[in-house]
């Protein structure tokens, strides 16, 4: 089957919903299929790339940097993507397009689809469902929601990562919806030793937005100097600044370390080596970087939302808490850090859990809609 895959970022742009759309097109290349790749051109990487049995096409279209995408840039992202993508799909022929975020990829694959009647399927994250990150979007989708009526009604069929997604978007749009989780490779996942390490190795791997809430963790750390710790931070964005200030003025700077943006071997190196992902995010989807921590054998301590509780058993391998509360985010780490025997448990258990979560099946049940689409 000829697929071709629309995303305005793929790794190493971007966040969880690039790196779920890279793990689906390995598998499905893996499987026989014939995919290309057509997503932003970021500064230093290649314009056309080979990678694990597909091909990425890379086009200009402003965005300046791999950790985050304004909302101008995804507007450039559209208009100058459009006529690229439109010459893959009159060269390549594909018999399907698999769109990745309704804003602003939709929009490019809901023309594609007018201009030439080849089918898509689009695969919803967060963001782009209105009222998932309504600090950073609900200004945005007053006026732009009645425009993505279309592009999710046109869809052939349509995925979101889980329940909570599903919910958000009959909200919106009165379409069928398939729940598709994102998944990970445990094949290819290196897990953490079991046993706690000496000191205790916390990361946080995020964007450093204010939905990621990353000014929290520098809140948190304090109530724990006490504890015997190290932090790896990774990721970067318009906090991580403020973050360092934070970290700094609490005397902790000596405990952290900084990776930037890593590509994703290097998280799974990072994850592999640590023992507790910290989540305190105000909202979020399925989290990627919570499946990848539980192919790891991570314990999670997260905030009580979204998609969250999907990859976090309260008690069994990490912990929940309110948002933004720092006491019952204090005691929960404490406990994870002072009692080993608590930890390695809760490290064993996520190594269970992350079968929910194995990427061979998910691209079986991809692969499964691509072909009923293209049958019609």
């Amino acid at each position: 089957m000829r697929i071709l895959v629309l995303n305005y970022e793929f790794p190493p742009v971007g966040g969880g919903g690039g790196h779920f759309a890279e793990d689906i097109c390995r598998h499905l290349a893996r499987r026989g299929h014939d995919l290309r790749v057509v997503t932003s051109h970021v500064a230093g990487l290649p314009k056309i790339e080979a990678r694990d049995g597909f091909f990425i096409y890379r086009h200009r279209c402003l965005r300046r940097y791999r950790h985050t995408c304004t909302i101008p840039e995804m507007a450039a992202f559209v208009l100058m993507i459009l006529l690229p993508a439109l010459r893959q799909a009159l060269v390549f022929k594909p018999q399907v397009m698999h769109v990745h975020f309704a804003v602003p990829t939709g929009l490019v694959g809901w023309c594609l689809h007018r201009l030439t009647g080849i089918p898509y399927i689009l695969s919803a994250h967060l963001g782009d469902i209105p009222g998932g990150v309504p600090e950073q979007t609900d200004h945005v989708f007053r006026w732009l929601k009645p425009f993505t009526v279309p592009i999710w009604q046109e869809a052939a069929a349509v995925t979101v990562a889980n329940d909570y997604f599903r919910r958000l978007a009959l909200r919106s749009y009165q379409v069928p919806l398939t729940i598709l989780p994102t998944g990970v490779n445990l094949a290819e996942v290196k897990q953490s030793p079991l046993a706690p390490q000496k000191p205790v190795r916390l990361i946080f791997p995020v964007r450093f937005n204010p939905q990621k809430n990353p000014l929290f963790i520098a809140e948190l750390l304090k109530q724990a100097t006490d504890l015997d710790w190290r932090l790896e931070v990774v990721g970067d964005g318009p906090l991580l600044a403020v973050f360092q200030d934070r970290i700094r003025d609490a005397d902790l700077a000596g405990r952290v370390a900084y990776h930037g943006w890593v590509p994703p071997g290097d998280l799974e190196r990072l994850l592999s080596s640590s023992d507790i992902l910290l989540m305190p995010s105000l909202m979020e989807g399925l989290p990627v970087v919570g499946m990848r921590a539980l192919g790891a054998g991570l314990a999670i301590l997260g905030s009580n939302v979204g998609g969250i509780p999907e990859v976090v058993q309260d008690g069994v391998n990490g912990y929940l808490c309110s948002v933004n509360d720092t006491e019952a985010f204090a005691t929960r780490l404490r406990q994870m850090i002072s009692e080993p025997e608590r930890l390695m448990s809760m490290k064993a258990a996520s190594r269970r859990l992350a079968a929910r979560f194995d990427l061979e099946a998910i691209a079986q049940a991809l692969e499964e809609i691509l072909c009923q689409v293209t049958r019609h």
